[in-house]
């Protein structure tokens, strides 16, 4: 059995701002409200980047570095292996066999290994251009079990495809889910295609929700974490 999040840390906030300064306000901004944080290929693009790793779990929070990594399998190792050492939880890789088994094998400490299976932001049609001539649920229920054979302990997966691989993928497999928005969402549309809302996220078997805009663009951003808490706790509850 895959290890059970506590409730709070479901909530995966995306912190994607422009510079490590603005990072920090937002985190100060949110206190307790958000235990999880998403650092992504924005902020690796500023100065500090590592230092706010550090400093955020400083503060006791979790640390999700999802830079995607995707190189030839060494290379891709030697990352890992850094940002092991730093005492991040979970990191994101793309690739063939090769690179998952690579970045598998390469972490050392407690860092989860997530393969990104198809990105939220596309839909059958940009699968189609890309070259791949399969549905997404298919590609997404096999880069699942390829990730699992090569040691990785999970995937980043829209919530459409959640019922499938939970049905058919080991029970061990990590889920974290991106384009997650509320129902009382109000923020302008955005480049999410495949989405879905928090509680039915969780329904479908969802481990980890990635929630970046509608709580950063929120009048009251604290408010709005608490307000997904709590629709997450609720979900939680009735899954059981």
């Amino acid at each position: 059995m895959t290890e059970i999040p506590d409730c709070r840390d479901r909530l995966i906030f995306a912190l994607d701002v422009p510079d490590t300064d603005a990072a920090r306000t937002l985190v100060e901004t949110l206190g307790d409200t958000v235990t999880f944080y998403k650092v992504g290929l924005e902020l690796a693009m500023s100065p500090g980047y590592f230092e706010l790793v550090d400093w955020l779990k400083a503060r006791g929070k979790k640390v999700f570095v999802d830079v995607k990594l995707f190189d030839v399998p060494a290379t891709v190792a030697a990352a890992v292996a850094r940002l092991d050492a730093r005492d991040v939880d979970f990191i994101t890789i793309h690739g063939n066999q090769g690179i998952m088994e690579a970045a598998g094998a390469a972490r050392k400490g407690k860092a989860k290994i997530l393969a990104v299976t198809a990105l939220t932001s596309l839909d059958r049609g940009d699968m189609t251009d890309l070259g791949f001539d399969c549905d997404i649920d298919e590609l997404v229920l096999s880069r699942a079990r390829r990730a699992l054979e090569a040691g990785c302990d999970g995937i980043v997966s829209s919530g459409l495809e959640l019922e499938r691989l939970r049905a058919e993928a080991p029970e061990t497999l990590i889920t974290v889910t991106p384009g997650i928005r509320p129902v009382d969402n109000d923020a302008p549309p955005d480049d999410q295609k495949r989405v879905m809302t928090p509680a039915r996220a969780i329904a479908a078997g969802a481990d980890y929700l990635v929630i970046g805009r509608p709580i950063r663009q929120a009048a009251d951003p604290a408010a709005a974490a608490t307000a997904i808490q709590d629709e997450i706790a609720a979900a939680v509850a009735e899954r059981g």
